[in-house]
C-alpha cells in the first residue's frame, strides 16, 4: 500500500499523520529533532474552540458565528479563512478529546473575545498535553503495526523529489547516522516557521529584516526548512511578511540577551499579572491583542535597560 510522507512532528504534522491513518493509508513521519512536538509543546494558554463538548458541559453559550465576529473585529478581515477556522474549531477540539483521551475540560476567557473558549487541561501545559496524546498514540501504532506507521527521528529532509512532470513524488534526506535516503509517496509539509533563523540569507532577513534584532520564542529548529524546499521547486508562498511578535517571554537572569526565550503566555495575564515599564507604570490593557500590546511596548521603547526593553510582568 502506498504511504504518505509527513515532514515535521509538531501538532500539525501529528494531526496530518493520524488523519492519514484514519483513512486507512500508511504513514511515514520524519522529524529532524530527537523528540516530537515542535513549537506546539510551547502552547501554554490553550486551544480555542466554539460550541465544543467541554463548553456545553459547562453551560457556556458560544457559537462559530460569535467566534467569527470576534475574529473579524480584531483581525485583518480575511473572512474566508476566519470562517473555516471558526466553523472547524469545535470539531477539531472534540477530535483531540474523543480520539486521544486528552483532557481539555477547563475553559477560560483570554484576550480578544468575550465568551470563554480557550481550552486546556488540569495538569501539564495544554500544548504539551495535546501533542503528547497524539505522539504516544502514533508511537504505539508504529510499535504494534510497523507496516502502518513508521517514524524517523533526528532525520533531516533536504529536498522534495519530483517526477518527469514536476509533481512531488517523495523526499530525500539524511538520517541521524549521516546516511542519505529517499522515500516515495505523497508529501505533507508540516514543518515549523522561520522565526529562529537569524542568518544573513534567512527568510526572516529577506522578509522582515526589521525584526532580526529581536529574540524569539520559537524553538531553534524553526529555520524555514519546509518553506525553502517548496520554494526551491517553484512553490509560491504568501504572507511571509506577517511575522507575529509575541509581547512577553521569560528572561533568564544569566542569559538576558539570549536570542531564544521561553514563552510567557497570555494566561499569566489572564490570572492577574500586569505589565509595567521600568518606572513601574502600567502602559496597556494586558489582555489586548498581541499586536496591540507589542505596539504599546514600541511606544515605550525609549526606556531601556541594557540591551533589553524595560518591561516587567
Amino acid at each position: 500500500m502506498q504511504q504518505v510522507i509527513v515532514v515535521g512532528g509538531g501538532l500539525g504534522g501529528l494531526s496530518a499523520a493520524h488523519t492519514v491513518l484514519e483513512h486507512g493509508i500508511n504513514v511515514l513521519v520524519i522529524d529532524k529533532n530527537s523528540f516530537f512536538g515542535g513549537n506546539s509543546t510551547k502552547a501554554t494558554s490553550g486551544i480555542n474552540g466554539a460550541l465544543t463538548k467541554s463548553q456545553r458541559a459547562l453551560k457556556i453559550e458560544d457559537s462559530p458565528e460569535v467566534f467569527q465576529e470576534d475574529c473579524m473585529r480584531g483581525g485583518a478581515s480575511r473572512l474566508d479563512l476566519v470562517r473555516v477556522l471558526c466553523e472547524e474549531s469545535a470539531p477539531a477540539v472534540d477530535w483531540i478529546v474523543d480520539s486521544f483521551g486528552v483532557d481539555l475540560s477547563l475553559v477560560s476567557c483570554l484576550g480578544g473575545y468575550f465568551n470563554p473558549r480557550t481550552h486546556r487541561g488540569k495538569e501539564r501545559f495544554p500544548g504539551m498535553t495535546i501533542t503528547y496524546g497524539l505522539m504516544e498514540r502514533l508511537e504505539q501504532i508504529a510499535e504494534d503495526t510497523p507496516e502502518r506507521a513508521r517514524v524517523m527521528m533526528k532525520t533531516t529532509v533536504k529536498k522534495l523529489l519530483t517526477d518527469k512532470d514536476g509533481n512531488v513524488c517523495g523526499v530525500e534526506g539524511v538520517t541521524k547516522d549521516g546516511k542519505t535516503f529517499q522515500e516515495y509517496g505523497p508529501v505533507v509539509i508540516g514543518t515549523d516557521g522561520f522565526g529562529a533563523d537569524f542568518a544573513a540569507d534567512s527568510l526572516l532577513s529577506k522578509r522582515r529584516p526589521d525584526l532580526l534584532h529581536l529574540p524569539t520564542t520559537n524553538g531553534d529548529h524553526c529555520t524555514g526548512d519546509g518553506l525553502k524546499m517548496g520554494m526551491s521547486i517553484g512553490a509560491e508562498c504568501v504572507d511571509l511578511e506577517w511575522v507575529q511578535v509575541h509581547p512577553t517571554a521569560l528572561v533568564h537572569p544569566d542569559e538576558p540577551d539570549a536570542k531564544v526565550k521561553f514563552l510567557a503566555a497570555e494566561v499569566l495575564r489572564d490570572v492577574g499579572s500586569v505589565l509595567l515599564d521600568i518606572e513601574g507604570n502600567r502602559f496597556c490593557n494586558e489582555l489586548g491583542r498581541r499586536d496591540y500590546v507589542t505596539g504599546m511596548m514600541w511606544e515605550n521603547k525609549g526606556v531601556v535597560q541594557g540591551n533589553c526593553a524595560g518591561f516587567f510582568l
